[in-house]
């Protein structure tokens, strides 16, 4: 909106031009969405509370859970809110990716409400019956994967790249509309079963979410994208204002949900930002890197499936409980303790990840 307006400026004032690069556009976007963030963050948890949407807790969870009951949750409309209006301000409206990867993140959002609002409403934690919430989830990402194959211009751009292997590259085909179909729904998923302890989501999502804002500029600069032998698929750029709206936002949240919460994002923002870092994975052709940067929220979602199977097998678990930060937690770690190792494991993840740039 305001990138429109100051290019049209531009051809008056050359001084506006500076609004032309990525970089600062990103920047404002993070400053904006944190701003909004933390301005409207004390009277949205206030209109929650007097509206008693309140956290539903199990009662077969840790028992120092229980006093979270009541909590107010749906605060994921916050960062939701805040995404959108930085968005809409500094990217290009015209770019197709930035109204794709927006409205899939909304979308989720949608369907994350729906089953926050179940359980309010109900007073349990069923929410949304998992047919219905999977069902939703599908036809909004598989919506989203044939788009994003019809638009594709180039091979590159619907082939699956390989880490640190140079021109290494496999041709997908239709095989890319099922992956991005799994990226996407996988990741909204295992970031909404992360997102069990206060702020343990939220901050790897940032740190994930400026690390793909690196690799959106990269991929979508024709010049960075040859040096570092990495496709390069145009306009994929304007992607890092989108994902520095996350972590402006995801920041201003964490302001309100660091130990002890004041407010849960709830799946309205689990579901919604696990859905947007999938599908700018998939536009910037990094889903294996995803996957090693976002490996805590792997690793929760492997406990769970693991835990599940082996009782379905044996009778038996393999963890105290899942996901696996419940088991710590079990175990005796204090939940603050268990929370920052987590983020310090994303911290070297993404590290290792942004290091598959250069190691080729």
């Amino acid at each position: 909106m305001l990138t429109a307006l100051f290019h049209a400026l531009s051809a008056h004032f050359s001084a506006f031009n500076v609004f032309q690069y990525i970089t600062l556009r990103a920047i404002l976007g993070v400053i904006t969405a944190l701003g909004l963030a933390l301005l409207i963050g004390p009277w949205m948890i206030r209109r929650l509370a007097e509206m008693k949407f309140g956290q539903q807790v199990r009662t077969d969870g840790p028992q120092s859970h229980l006093s979270k009951s009541g909590t107010p949750t749906m605060g994921g409309a916050l960062i939701l809110v805040s995404i959108a209006i930085a968005t809409l301000l500094w990217a290009d409206l015209s770019n197709k990716y930035v109204w794709i990867v927006l409205l899939v993140t909304l979308g989720f959002g949608v369907v994350g409400w729906m089953d926050d609002w179940l359980k309010i409403s109900k007073k349990n934690t069923a929410g949304l019956p998992a047919r219905w919430k999977y069902f939703w989830q599908s036809i909004i990402g598989l919506t989203a994967a044939i788009l994003l194959y019809n638009i594709a211009n180039t091979p590159a751009e619907t082939a699956l790249l390989i880490p640190m292997l140079k021109d290494v590259a496999i041709q997908l085909g239709l095989g890319y509309i099922v992956l991005t179909y799994f990226v996407i729904v996988g990741t909204s998923n295992a970031v909404n079963l992360t997102d069990g302890l206060d702020g343990l989501a939220i901050l790897p999502t940032v740190m994930v979410a400026g690390a793909l804002a690196v690799f959106a500029y990269v991929t979508g600069h024709a010049e960075f994208a040859k040096y570092l032998a990495i496709p390069f698929v145009p306009g994929v750029g304007e992607l890092a204002i989108f994902c520095a709206a996350i972590a402006g936002a995801g920041l201003g949240f964490l302001w309100f949900n660091t130990y002890p919460a004041q407010v849960f994002m709830g799946d309205v923002g689990a579901l919604a930002l696990g859905a947007a870092l999938g599908t700018v994975a998939v536009m910037v052709r990094q889903e294996i890197v995803l996957f090693i940067m976002g490996g805590i929220f792997v690793i929760e979602t492997l406990s769970v499936v693991i835990q599940v199977a082996s009782f379905k097998l044996t009778g038996k678990r393999v963890f105290r409980m899942a996901p696996i930060h419940h088991h710590f937690e079990l175990k005796g770690w204090p939940e603050p303790k268990v929370i920052v190792r987590f983020w310090i494991t994303t911290v070297i993840l993404v590290l290792i990840g942004l290091a598959t740039l250069k190691v080729r």
